[in-house]
């Protein structure tokens, strides 16, 4: 963007980054020498605080646009999810189970929708049979893939590796099994995709056909329900914007440790690993550059 020629150093950037998806972007940031802290790689016990809020309103939003292009008009089967008496529901396939796939999944549950949770976690696919009954679990893998594709109405990437490229589960070959008027919506756009026909398009223009499969692939989804994603965000926020703002980094990391894993670039350095073997390019601990 040319937002970045206008960075420096000494000034601090905090906000989404998903440098994994960007090289270009990376080395900009890289050669302003300004400190790039990314919500999305802050850490704590194992969850992501400052990208949780956007993941549940994405999730929420992929059966919402799923759904609806799924309609006729739209080019869709023509499926309505939750079926009517007589009529058996949409089958919906949601990959990953984190916070953005059990969003999906509470959605289109809710609809009275038949939905399947692909997993790789087992422990978190006990979490997932004892919190969301109403849906079954299966271990991901190409054959739960192939299974499962010829049949599905709606399927949506939510996997999710910290900081990295998202994991390309879907191939074009195995695209083609699914149903002509199937729908893809592909949350995990910002960070390269799970698709291998995934390509970022715009809230004015958010569909295109591959394969006879449409394809929803709009980076930044919440954006488009902007009034509650700026609530939500600024919930999780305004305590480390505080920190940074009234003790500087140095303090504010040794006050909330969990910022130097979000701090993505420093002085010219990447510092992010994730992000780093995604270009192959050098990576330096942001702690040492702080020593």
């Amino acid at each position: 963007p040319a937002e970045v020629a206008m960075l420096r150093g000494g000034q601090t950037l905090f906000t989404y980054l998903h440098l994994a998806a960007n090289r270009e972007l990376t080395e900009s940031l890289m050669a302003s020498k300004c400190t790039a802290i990314a919500y999305e790689t802050v850490e704590v016990n194992r969850r992501l605080p400052l990208l949780e809020p956007m993941s549940e309103i994405a999730g929420s939003m992929s059966v919402v646009v799923g759904g609806y292009h799924l309609a006729r008009h739209q080019g869709g089967r023509g499926v309505l999810l939750g079926g009517v008496p007589g009529v058996l529901p949409g089958k919906v396939v949601v990959l990953g189970g984190g916070t953005a796939g059990v969003n999906a999944a509470r959605m289109a549950t809710g609809l009275g929708a038949d939905v399947t949770i692909l997993e790789v976690d087992m422990e978190r696919m006990r979490f997932l049979d004892i919190t969301m009954a109403t849906a079954h679990t299966l271990y991901s893998s190409e054959a739960s893939l192939t299974t499962l594709l010829p049949q599905v109405d709606l399927i949506i990437g939510a996997v999710l590796v910290p900081g990295a490229k998202a994991p390309k589960l879907i191939t074009r070959e195995m695209l083609r099994l699914m149903p002509e008027g199937s729908v893809l919506v592909d949350i995990a756009v910002d960070q390269g995709g799970c698709a291998e026909t995934t390509r970022p398009t715009t809230h004015n223009n958010p569909t295109y056909v591959e394969e006879g499969v449409i394809h929803y692939c709009v980076a930044n989804m919440p954006g488009a329900f902007s009034r509650t994603a700026t609530q939500a965000l600024t919930n999780v926020t305004h305590r480390y914007v505080h920190f940074l703002a009234e003790r500087g980094l140095a303090e504010a990391c040794q006050l909330r440790p969990e910022l130097i894993g979000g701090i993505n670039c420093l002085d010219g350095h990447l510092t992010c690993r994730p992000v780093a073997e995604a270009h192959g390019l050098p990576y330096t601990p942001a702690a040492s550059l702080m020593a």
